[in-house]
Formats: structure tokens, sequence, C-alpha cells
């Protein structure tokens, strides 16, 4: 009996190192590529020269989103757009307007980035001018009715011009704050 013992215990030692080998690169591979196409960054649908409006509980529009060209990534749940224009709408307030080259929108929809060529308008309304501004980059959370960039802004309405690095707009309140280098010009405008 010690003879067998002495055969089947490296012989059992062998084969539970084996075994453990075998878990050990098992646990360490990298795992094979899903063949069903979610792991390709391929577009699963898109849509040309489309519109999207959300509501509110009073039915009234709270902001509408139009593009050129929506594309929808499956693999990371990304949608990109191509000249976006977002028009954000508040009660007693102008309506404020979000144009760009190429837009992006978060997977869950809550974010929007504005990049190329961004410009912003804020309507006239009785007793304010048509406020523009520009910039190359501008974050957007439209239910909270913010934005901001890091990047640098030109902000432009009848009488002032004033330019910055870094930007933050509260739609609701319409404060917009300049984070740094920020220069200004005032004109005072002619009488009539």
């Amino acid at each position: 009996m010690k003879d067998r013992l002495s055969v089947w215990f490296p012989a059992g030692l062998l084969l539970l190192l084996a075994l453990l080998t075998f878990w050990l690169d098992r646990m360490v591979q990298v795992p094979m590529p899903k063949k069903d196409g979610s792991s390709r960054h391929d577009p699963d649908y898109w849509v040309e020269n489309f519109t999207a409006t959300r509501m509110g509980l009073d039915g009234m529009p709270l902001h509408v989103l139009v593009a050129g060209k929506m594309l929808h990534y499956p693999d990371d749940d990304s949608t990109y757009l191509t000249r976006p224009h977002l028009t954000q709408y508040a009660k007693g307030q102008p309506p404020v307007h979000i144009e760009a080259l190429k837009g992006q929108v978060s997977s869950n929809g809550e974010n929007a980035y504005f990049t190329g060529d961004v410009k912003v308008t804020r309507e006239a309304a009785p007793g304010k001018s048509e406020l523009n501004m520009t910039t190359s980059y501008l974050h957007v959370v439209p239910d909270r009715e913010f934005a901001e960039t890091d990047r640098e802004v030109t902000i432009r309405d009848a009488t002032t011009r004033v330019s910055g690095t870094g930007m933050e707009l509260n739609s609701k309140t319409r404060i917009i704050k300049l984070l740094s280098r920020v220069k200004g010009q005032h004109v005072k405008p002619p009488h009539k």
C-alpha cells in the first residue's frame, strides 16, 4: 500500500497542479469578442434631417433638437450629430439657440456636447437686444438649463463685446459667468 501511495501521490499532485494551471490560464485570458457585432463601432441606425422635441408637463416645448444627420453606435450607446441646432424655451424668456458643426449626446440624453464653430443666440426681447456667443466647444445640460465651456468665448449684444476663457451659462437665471482672461468693451448707443 505504501508503494501505491508513493506512486499515486506525485501523479495526483501533478494532476492538481495541471488543473490549477488551466484554471489560472482561463482567469487571466482576455475574453473573446462577441460575434454579435456589439464590440464594433458601427452605427446601428442613422436618421437624416430629424427633429426631436421634449415637452413639459404643460404641453409646451422645453427644447427642440434638429440635426442634418444623427448616428447611433450600440457599443457605447453614443449618438453623434451633424449640424445640430438646439432651441431652449422658458416661460417669459426669449428662446436660446445653440448651433455647431458637430454634436454628441450622452447615452442617457442628459448631456449634449457641441463642437466646431459653436454659436449661441438669445433672441431679442422687449428692452433686450439680441445676444450672440461664439466658442469652439460647449457642454450643455438641457434639463438643468446649464451650459459651460473651458475654451475661449466671445459675447456680443447691441452695446457690449466681452471675451474670456471659460464660461458658465445658467439659462434659468440668464446669468453668464466668464471664468478667466476677461476683456470687455461697452459702446454707448447713439441718441435718437
